[in-house]
C-alpha cells in the first residue's frame, strides 16, 4: 500500500542529539579532542572576560564554531549562524540544545579583538599541536617549510598612489585605466587594505594584492606545527621560517634535525642561520649553476648542494611536497584562498582556527594512542 505524508507536526519530540550522530563519524573524535583542549585552556579564558555584566557567549563555542566553518567550507559567519540554527549536527558539536537560540553573527566581530589581544586562538592552536606531540603522532626530527599567497579582498582598482587622498571620480562602473602608469609597492598602496602588497608567484603570473601564509610541517604524518601570516615578499619566507622554528623550540621544546625546503629558500644567509642558530641540517634545493662567490654563506650553499646526493636528502625531497596538501586544504576547504578581512591579524586569527581544525581532523583519522605525560 502506498504510504502518505503526514503533514501534521507533533507538539513535543523526545530526542537526544547524541543518538543522531553515527558512532563512526569523524566529528566525534574531533569534538572529544577539542573539548579536552578547551578544558586545559579554561584558566586562560577567564582573564579575558569581566567578572560583572551580562553573560557572554562561551569562548569555547565560538572557537568550535570556527572549527566547523573551516571543516565544512562555510563562507561567512552569517551563513555559519544560519546553519547552526537548523543543523542538529552542528548543535551537537557546540553542546547546544535543539531549542537554544543562536547568537548573532556580529558576536564574532565583537569578540575578534578579544581573542587577538589575549592570544586565545593562538593558545588553542598550540594546544592542538601539543596534543599531537603527546599522542606521538609527530616527528621531532624531520620537518618541512613552505609559503604561499592569500589574495586580499581588496580590488586592484584600490591600488592608488600613496599621496592621493581621494580617488578620481569615474562615471559608469568605477573602472580606472592604469594603462601606461608604473605602479609599485613603494609608490602605491591599496586604499581599502593598506597592508596588502602587489605580488606575483613567478614569471608569467598575474600580480595581485596579497598576503603571505607560511607553514611548518612535520614529516611523519604531515601535521601543521606552526603557521604565520605576513606581508607578501621574497625575503619574508626565510624570516618566517626562522620565526616558526624559534616558536616551536620555545613553545614545545622541539629541536628539529633536518628542514626541507624548495629553491625559494636557497640563500646562504638563511642556510647559515639554520646551521648555527638552530643546529639543524638544511635539506634545501639549490638552484643550478656554479657557486663562484666566496665566504661562509657561499660555503653553506656548497654544503647544501653536496647534501643533495645523500639518502636523507632524497627522503626529505619525497616527503616535502606533502606540505602543499596543507595549503590546498586551507585554501580550497577552509576558504583561505582569498581573505574576507581588511586587517592581516584578522586573517591570521582565522588561519589559526583553520590550522587547528586541520590538525584535529588529521588526528581523528589516525589510529588512537594513549597520550603521554
Amino acid at each position: 500500500m502506498r504510504g502518505r505524508t503526514d503533514r501534521q507536526g507533533g507538539i513535543f519530540y523526545a530526542i537526544q542529539l547524541e543518538s543522531l550522530v553515527p558512532q563512526d563519524h569523524f566529528l566525534r573524535r574531533v569534538k572529544r579532542l577539542a573539548d579536552e583542549e578547551m578544558k586545559r585552556l579554561a584558566p586562560r579564558f577567564a582573564p579575558a572576560y569581566s567578572h560583572t555584566g551580562r553573560p557572554s557567549i562561551p569562548p569555547e563555542q565560538l572557537i568550535k564554531a570556527s572549527l566547523l566553518q573551516a571543516l565544512y567550507s562555510i563562507r561567512s559567519e552569517r551563513q555559519l549562524c544560519e546553519q547552526i540554527g537548523y543543523n542538529l549536527l552542528y548543535r551537537w558539536f557546540l553542546d547546544m540544545k535543539p531549542d537554544d537560540r543562536v547568537w548573532d553573527p556580529t558576536t564574532f566581530t565583537q569578540n575578534r579583538e578579544r581573542f587577538h589581544e589575549h592570544g586565545l586562538m593562538q593558545a588553542f592552536f598550540d594546544s592542538a599541536v601539543a596534543r599531537s606531540i603527546q599522542e606521538e603522532a609527530v616527528s621531532v626530527e624531520h620537518y618541512s617549510v613552505d609559503g604561499s599567497l592569500i589574495q586580499s579582498f581588496a580590488s586592484i582598482k584600490s591600488f592608488r598612489p600613496k599621496e592621493e587622498k581621494k580617488p578620481p571620480k569615474d562615471p559608469g562602473n568605477g573602472w580606472v585605466d592604469f594603462h601606461g602608469e608604473r605602479r609599485s609597492n613603494e609608490t602605491h598602496e591599496s586604499k581599502t587594505d593598506p597592508e596588502a602588497k602587489l605580488f606575483r608567484k613567478g614569471p608569467g603570473h598575474e600580480a595581485k594584492l596579497s598576503h603571505s601564509i607560511h607553514a611548518l610541517m612535520e614529516n611523519r604524518n604531515g601535521l601543521l606545527m606552526a603557521m604565520e601570516v605576513e606581508h607578501a615578499g621574497v625575503r619574508i619566507e626565510r624570516d618566517a621560517a626562522l620565526s616558526m622554528l624559534k616558536r616551536l623550540r620555545r613553545r614545545h621544546g622541539i629541536w628539529p634535525k633536518t628542514l626541507a625546503a624548495d629553491k625559494g629558500y636557497d640563500a646562504g644567509e638563511f642556510l647559515l642561520a639554520l646551521e648555527r642558530e638552530h643546529g639543524l641540517i638544511p635539506h634545501v634545493a639549490i638552484r643550478q649553476g656554479a657557486i663562484r662567490a666566496q665566504g661562509e654563506e657561499a660555503d653553506a650553499r656548497r654544503r647544501a648542494r653536496k647534501r643533495q646526493k645523500t639518502l636523507a636528502y632524497r627522503l626529505s625531497y619525497r616527503t616535502r611536497p606533502a606540505i602543499e596538501k596543507i595549503f590546498a586544504w586551507l585554501k580550497e576547504i577552509a576558504g583561505l584562498d582569498r581573505t574576507r578581512f581588511a586587517r592581516r591579524w584578522k586573517t591570521k586569527l582565522y588561519g589559526l582556527a583553520a590550522g587547528a581544525a586541520y590538525n584535529l581532523m588529521r588526528l581523528a583519522r589516525l589510529p588512537e594512542r594513549a597520550p603521554t605525560a
